[in-house]
């Protein structure tokens, strides 16, 4: 794992800057001891929250190495574990369908005896299997999706010729990077599923640029954009990787409240007020402002908001908790919970599949 940590800090430059993020941290930090009136911003840094995001960004960094090795055998055409692991969800699937006609049927019937503990039994069942398909279902989807679109193998089959490392082949890497990034962190805001993941990133109530290192560390468990397809386009899987560290480099500075505005690079740019809007929990500011370098994208699709408001960061329901476990599993946990208590595959796919807070109570109400 050493080899493989030091073979990617060369070829990652979002790696290759962690000396400059501290040195940078250390700035920010003293810029906010010279001011002391400014101590009570959310940017100040506070002892155990800086310690739980750099501990995040440490698992983000060591997650990457360990977990997609420990996944590999489960991906489904690689393997028995693979077909192993679509049987159970599929079986658990099964399970869990006829468990709702059952509870469904016998809640409609009445109530005898014999009714009420079949019912009882069909319930557990629920419970259970619900979940159970949901998380084997996920790893299988996951595991499937990565290994068939790993950069190296689109780069293979390539539909445009190889664009090289001059000024086209660096353009397509690092506009087209950014544009899937767009999508990518769009979509992990509206799916809760891939919101369980990217939530951490949101978790902390203060804005510094420590705040940029609390990464996800579950990336592994999700059906996340296949970056790899840049490849089919020509770009070099190094330029690739090389384009996503750029990105994760211009995205750490912009979390400050040191820096209130680029000027006319605010049309244009991500930049620290844009950014800051994105964490906002502000019912204005939810789910805006996604681009990573570029701006132009939350412009064009309609997802734009400007800093007006006093941002108040952190989530709609804050988890107070500076527990590395609980920052990467609270959404998670909390999801699961619901999918158990779900009665229908609608609901489970609900609870899955649709936007954070969705709730199946609510969809009747507006019917």
């Amino acid at each position: 794992m050493a080899l493989n940590l030091i073979g990617r800090i060369k070829r990652d430059p979002s790696l290759l800057a962690i000396p400059g993020y501290f040195l940078a941290m250390a700035a920010e930090r003293s810029w906010y001891r010279r001011r002391p009136e400014r101590a009570a911003m959310a940017g100040a840094y506070e002892r155990r929250d800086t310690f739980a995001s750099l501990s995040m960004g440490t698992l983000s960094v060591v997650a990457p190495l360990v977990i997609p090795q420990l996944l590999r055998p489960l991906t489904p055409g690689r393997g028995r574990a693979g077909r192993a692991l679509v049987g159970v969800a599929l079986g658990a699937g099964a399970a869990a369908f006829v468990a709702d006609r059952v509870v469904a049927r016998d809640g409609a019937t009445g109530d005898d005896g014999a009714v009420t503990t079949r019912t009882l039994v069909a319930a557990r069942v629920q419970r259970l299997a619900g979940p159970v398909a949901v998380v084997t279902g996920g790893v299988a989807a996951a595991t499937w999706l990565s290994s068939r679109t790993e950069a190296d193998a689109m780069f293979r089959r390539r539909v445009l010729p190889d664009l090289g490392e001059g000024v086209l082949g660096w353009t397509v890497a690092m506009v087209g990077w950014d544009f899937l990034y767009y999508w990518s962190h769009r979509v992990q805001h509206e799916v809760r599923s891939l919101w369980a993941i990217h939530v951490v990133h949101h978790s902390s109530e203060r804005y510094n640029l420590s705040t940029a290192l609390r990464q996800p560390v579950a990336e592994s468990f999700g059906t996340m954009m296949p970056y790899g397809v840049l490849g089919l386009l020509g770009v070099r899987p190094g330029m690739i990787l090389r384009a996503r560290g750029l990105n994760l480099v211009w995205q750490f500075w912009i979390h400050t409240e040191a820096v209130r505005t680029l000027g006319a690079g605010e049309a244009v740019l991500s930049t620290p007020s844009a950014h800051r809007v994105h964490h906002g929990s502000n019912r204005r500011y939810l789910d805006r402002n996604h681009g990573g370098i570029l701006i132009i994208w939350d412009r064009l699709f309609g997802t734009f908001e400007k800093e007006e408001e006093l941002v108040v960061y952190g989530l709609t329901e804050n988890i107070d908790s500076f527990s590395s476990w609980t920052i990467a599993t609270h959404e998670y946990r909390r999801m699961f919970i619901d999918v158990a208590g779900a009665t229908s595959w609608g609901e489970r796919a609900g609870h899955v599949l649709r936007p954070p807070g969705w709730r199946p109570e609510l969809v009747a109400a507006a019917r």
